[in-house]
């Protein structure tokens, strides 16, 4: 999904989510229930960093359930996410 269809989908202007993608406005509360709503997420995941603390095996184990409770288009979307991570 492109930036705009995201955008269009969030109700947002498309200007306004890249400058607050980019770090150069601050989300509105609004915009933050309008982005959690468009990935289908509750507000507080938003900001639940609880697998910051994980080890490597249960961080595994945590990606692993969430890929194979995955359809193939959120398949493809985390590949993209990782592959974008290689170095």
């Amino acid at each position: 999904m492109s930036q705009e269809q995201f955008a269009e989908a969030m109700g947002a202007n498309a200007k306004y989510v890249s400058s607050v993608e980019r770090g150069r406005e601050n989300p509105t509360l609004d915009f933050l229930i309008k982005l959690a709503a468009a990935l289908d997420a509750d507000l507080c995941d938003l900001f639940n960093f609880a697998w910051v603390e994980l080890n490597e095996k249960d961080l595994r184990r945590k990606i692993k359930a969430l890929a194979d409770r995955a359809d193939l288009s959120a398949l493809r979307e985390m590949l993209t996410a990782m592959k974008s991570r290689e170095l």
